[in-house]
This record gives structure tokens, C-alpha cells and sequence, in this order.
């Protein structure tokens, strides 16, 4: 049977368990994502690991919440936090440089990828089909010292929208029986207007091969 998007990223990430809800899997992350309200304490629980460098494809720090410079506190949170990068080998967006999510996605972004965020707001990066899924600093520091992330394998619905200009499909990935809060995927199929059947038939794989199960 064919697999919709999030599925396949997630069999293409599989380190152990299966594809049933509620099981738990574990998978490995490409991108991690750190702001700097909940970064300080997830980069000194890094430090704590005492890795040399990160090991993931791709880790960045964005300072994006505590900009107020009342007193010392947040500007050495960022001195903290801009060395750190520098030493452990992580991607350091400035103040100023725009919010973390949307910087990330224009910047980084890249369909097919997991990426584990300290902040509730990196599912967004589903915007360009990524897996992305918020946790807390050490699950996150976890990830960039290597680890995999462990969590009950997700429910997935799928729902298919019809209209004049083509039929449209949202993966709700849904965590613990919450609200979709793992990832929200978004595919358009200009070339089966109008026929809901083919919609995930349509779905590359992540090597850009098709499924022609039905």
C-alpha cells in the first residue's frame, strides 16, 4: 500500500520499532533548532555531554525571544550562546536577523528531513515538508550529541480538499492522541483535479520515484 509523506519520512529516519500508532519508535534527526529562551539551558546540557562538535547535519541557535537589554542577563545569555556555537559547531543567527522558524525554513529548509526544535512553534517548518516536532532542551541536546528521538509512533490522518483549480491534501500527524501537533504536511495535485484517489498515489518518494500501489 502506498505511504503518504510523513510515512515515508519516517521510514526513511527509522533507527527501531514499526510503523504502528502508539508503539514507540525512534528516529534520527537531521536539523536541530534552539531560540534563545529555552537555548541557554539546552546548550549547557549539550556542554554537559562533553561532545567536541555537534553531530547532527545541521544545528542552529537563533536569538529571536530575549531581545530586551534592561540589564546584563540576556546580553550574556547571548555571548553564552554565540561562543558556544562557535565552539560546537553550530549555526548562530544574530538579533535581528528574523523569527527562528521562518529564517530556518528559507535558509535550511528542505523536504523530506526531520528536524527536532526546543520551541512549540517548529512544526511550521512542515511548510516545506520537513518532519518537525517540538520538545524540551534536553531531548534537543540529545539529538545533537547524536542520539535518536524517541516517541510513540503517531497517528496520521489525511484529509482531502476538492476545488476548481485542483485537489489539495493535509497529513495531520497527531502525538499522543493531541492535537496535531507533530507536523502538518501540505501537497497539491494540480494533475488529479477533481480525483481524491490518486492524491497520495501522487506523493514522491524521497528518492523522487513514484508509488504505483494503490
Amino acid at each position: 500500500m502506498a505511504k503518504n509523506l510523513t510515512q515515508k519520512i519516517i521510514t526513511a529516519h527509522l533507527i527501531s520499532g514499526e510503523l504502528v500508532p502508539d508503539q514507540e519508535i525512534a528516529l534520527k534527526i537531521d536539523h536541530t533548532l534552539l531560540q534563545d529562551a529555552t537555548g541557554t539551558m539546552a546548550m549547557l546540557e549539550f556542554e554537559a555531554l562533553g561532545i567536541d562538535r555537534v553531530k547532527v547535519d545541521l544545528a542552529a541557535q537563533y536569538v529571536d525571544h530575549n531581545l530586551l537589554q534592561t540589564d546584563f542577563k540576556n546580553a550574556d545569555d547571548h555571548k553564552f550562546l554565540r561562543t558556544a556555537c562557535a565552539h560546537y559547531g553550530v549555526h548562530y543567527s544574530e538579533p535581528g536577523n528574523g523569527i527562528s522558524h521562518i529564517v530556518h525554513m528559507e535558509r535550511f529548509g528542505r523536504p523530506g528531513l526531520t528536524m527536532l526544535g526546543a520551541d512549540s512553534h517548529t512544526p511550521g517548518a512542515a511548510g516545506v515538508s520537513m518532519l518537525a516536532i517540538g520538545a524540551g532542551g534536553m531531548d534537543v541536546a540529545l539529538a545533537m550529541a547524536g542520539h535518536p528521538y524517541h516517541l510513540p509512533c503517531p497517528k496520521v490522518l489525511g484529509v482531502v480538499v476538492q476545488s476548481g483549480i485542483g485537489v489539495f491534501l493535509l497529513i495531520l500527524v497527531f502525538k499522543n492522541g493531541c492535537a496535531p501537533c507533530v507536523s502538518i504536511v501540505v501537497a497539491s495535485t494540480e494533475n488529479n483535479r477533481g480525483d481524491s484517489k490518486n492524491v497520495f498515489k501522487s506523493l514522491p518518494n524521497l528518492d523522487g520515484s513514484k508509488d504505483d500501489s494503490p
